[in-house]
């Protein structure tokens, strides 16, 4: 599912933050392609040493019988665990799904689905894909797999996966139940790749100013991002915005091209070095497009890794300004190095430092990852999310821009400007409906009712005059109602309107996809506000 976290919300940050930010950073690939080096020594001391000794006196002369290929796996994971807290040891079996999310692509049928009510159910059909070329349709369940019904509890987002997914031109036969239709249908859908987009979407959010959200840096981000370059400077774009706001990173090589295109010849992009690494440096080659393009850069508290060496190229350089919230401060570099068995290691190999000289890595201890993961959850609680002066900088951590601005190191990037986490439409109300996900399940049954209707408005402005000419607040309550969730008076004054703009941006993502979702979510975004009222002023 789409990760778009709703942050006005501060429980629902609360709640998620500590158990599901890490795992989502660990499982990317935030590492350094084309670091040199020489890996023999994992060979040398995995091959025979006082483990394998161990391992098989247990095998072999232990009175009971043991799992020992169980217990290596457990040992890995405790082993590669008192490293630092991004290191990490990645089991054969989940090697290609963790690999995948960045690779540009997967092999698999070619559907965004959503689990409604224990059922599978498609919410778009990815134009060209397998799916559409048999004639699978946004609104069918899937309710059997290879004439296997696959419905109820089991049904889970992992065990989905595994059965839509798999090898380009093998084929899956679904069974299918599709609304206004009492038979139910069957198809034969043959697997092929399916490109995975990390230009989330690029539109002209203000006169002569290009919007581009990149959600992460995967191995075709930086081709995207110039095809978006190239279609926003068609419609007019002279300036940019670039959103960099909860990605968690990824390729580094794919954040070094992007920043190149807007620094002038020989400047420092970053530089990293570790024990066994000589110091590497990424330096501008003068021939990006956007040398003279005013910038300005968004980034949060999730911005991490890659988002980081990019934010932090623009500030150091001088180049743009940086507008949000201290990013995450993960300036760590990780190698991915395949095991024999098909399991694989990502070991931090090096540290890399932006062009002032400073480290955005925040302090960790080897060994104690609970700790570190627990960073973010702090700063909600000490209350920096909500107030720029309960950061605290140490003077001894001062660096200097190129120009002679100061900048701090000691965890993350610090933005020029602040802004504080909007809780202004907050209510208990709208708290309840967000956890519950009433939001997204109120946006898609609407969909699945009124789709011939909704259909005939291909753009977001449109149907936004539509879906605000209907009572979808009023029908929501109701809806919400049903759950046993009731607003008062006072929760819909604070919280209607967002409640709205929610729907509406839902429901179109649900007809239109991404392009008409994010103009209409990011409406009254405080800090994209902020960043259109400072490129007005320049020239």
């Amino acid at each position: 599912m789409n990760k778009k976290n709703i942050t006005l919300v501060a429980i629902v940050f609360l709640s998620i933050v500590a158990g599901l930010l890490m795992g989502n950073l660990i499982a990317r690939r935030s590492q350094l392609r084309g670091l040199p080096g020489d890996y023999s020594f994992l060979t040398k001391s995995f091959s025979k040493n006082k483990l394998d000794e161990v391992l098989s006196l247990i095998d072999q002369q232990y009175v009971d019988s043991i799992d020992v290929d169980k217990m290596t796996e457990e040992m890995m994971v405790d082993l590669i665990a008192r490293l630092d807290p991004h290191s990490v040891y990645i089991p054969a079996a989940d090697l290609e799904n963790v690999n995948s999310e960045l690779e540009g692509s997967f092999s698999g049928i070619g559907v965004q689905f959503n689990i409604q009510n224990d059922t599978i159910t498609i919410v778009s059909v990815i134009s060209g894909g397998p799916s559409e070329k048999v004639g699978l349709l946004a609104g069918d369940r899937i309710v059997e797999v290879n004439d296997t019904a696959f419905t109820g509890k089991k049904v889970t987002n992992e065990k989905v996966m595994k059965k839509l997914r798999g090898k380009a031109n093998t084929k899956v036969k679904l069974g299918v139940k599709r609304h206004g239709t009492n038979e139910k249908l069957t198809y034969s859908v043959t697997r092929g790749q399916i490109p995975v987009n990390s230009v989330d979407v690029s539109y002209i959010i203000a006169p002569q100013t290009g919007f581009i959200k990149v959600s992460k840096f995967a191995a075709t981000t930086y081709s995207e991002f110039l095809t978006a370059i190239a279609d926003l400077r068609a419609k007019g774009a002279r300036k940019y915005i670039i959103d960099l706001r909860e990605n968690s990173g990824g390729f580094m090589d794919q954040a070094i091209s992007m920043v190149n295109e807007f620094l002038p010849a020989n400047q420092l992009i970053v530089y990293s070095e570790g024990k066994s690494y000589p110091r590497y440096e990424a330096r501008a080659n003068g021939k990006g497009s956007l040398i003279k393009a005013p910038v300005v850069v968004l980034i949060d508290e999730f911005s991490a890794s890659a988002s980081e060496i990019f934010a932090g190229a623009i500030q150091d350089n001088d180049r743009g300004m940086i507008i949000g919230r201290r990013s995450f401060g993960k300036g760590l570099v990780q190698q991915q190095m395949d095991l024999s068995d098909g399991s694989a290691i990502r070991l931090t190999v090096a540290r890399y430092y932006i062009p002032s000289g400073r480290s955005i890595q925040k302090p960790y201890e080897n060994g104690k990852s609970e700790d570190y993961e627990l960073d973010i959850l702090n700063r909600y609680i000490h209350g920096e999310i909500d107030n720029k002066d309960s950061v605290h900088l140490k003077d001894s951590l001062k660096y200097s821009t190129l120009k002679g601005r100061t900048v701090y190191g000691g965890g993350g990037v610090m933005p020029d400007y602040f802004v504080a986490r909007d809780t202004s439409e907050y209510s208990p109300y709208l708290n309840k409906v967000v956890n519950y996900g009433y939001l997204y399940q109120f946006a898609f049954q609407y969909t699945d009712q009124h789709r011939k209707t909704l259909s005939a408005f291909k753009e977001w402005q449109k149907m936004e005059q539509h879906l605000l000419s209907q009572k979808l607040l009023q029908e929501f309550v109701i809806f919400a109602k049903s759950k046993g969730v009731t607003p008062t008076a006072n929760d819909l004054s604070v919280s209607g309107d967002f409640i709205q703009r929610q729907l509406n941006a839902y429901i179109t993502r649900n007809m239109i996809g991404e392009n008409g979702f994010f103009p209409l979510f990011y409406k009254k975004d405080k800090t994209i506000l902020k960043a259109i009222e400072i490129l007005a002023k320049e020239k």
